[in-house]
């Protein structure tokens, strides 16, 4: 029989082994300490800048979970009139920064931009980073935060000064050029 040489099969076992251990040692890492530093870390540094945001865990899915820290709803000051001094506002979601726990124990850091319900699509939100437990530590949530209200700040400042920036939802206008008749 044939000596087959299994040095790179063998690596790569070991590569899938390490993997597989090292997402149950991210998810422990999670479960021990690192959600409970997230939650009051986020705390503090909105008290501290009086963000006003709240911070909340949601845990329907084990080792899924996810830490919000969201600026809430409002009024967005927009509303239709649906009878003799009957209006239905529409509700605006201020947006959110989210640590979400993935399947592999990694922690990936999301913003979710503002959004108004019924005018228009939210838009998807922004992937910041995808980190291994270790590698968060507090300087990378000051610029988590910072980024954060640096994008929120622009979708509220919305104008038409940079040709190319993107509002986060597409308007309920016909943007189609209407075409002038030539004039003989």
């Amino acid at each position: 029989m044939d000596t087959i040489n299994l040095n790179n099969l063998k690596r790569r076992v070991n590569q899938y082994q390490e993997i597989l251990a090292n997402t149950i040692q991210y998810r422990k890492t999670w479960k021990e300490g690192l959600k409970d530093q997230i939650v009051d870390l986020l705390k503090n540094m909105s008290k501290e800048t009086g963000l006003g945001a709240t911070v909340e865990t949601k845990a329907d899915l084990e080792n899924l979970e996810a830490i919000v820290l969201s600026l809430g709803d409002s009024k967005s000051g927009m509303y239709q009139h649906v009878g003799n001094d009957i209006k239905r506002h529409m509700i605006k979601n201020n947006g959110s920064l989210i640590y979400q726990q993935l399947f592999n124990g990694k922690i990936m850091v999301l913003i979710n931009y503002p959004f108004i319900e019924g005018y228009g699509q939210p838009a998807p939100p922004k992937t910041v980073a995808i980190y291994r437990p270790e590698e968060l530590k507090t300087p990378f949530f000051v610029r988590h935060l910072e980024e954060f209200v640096g994008e929120i700040t622009n979708w509220e400042d919305f104008d038409d000064d940079e040709p190319n920036k993107r509002l986060g939802f597409e308007l309920n206008f016909n943007t189609a050029r209407i075409e002038e008749p030539e004039i003989e």
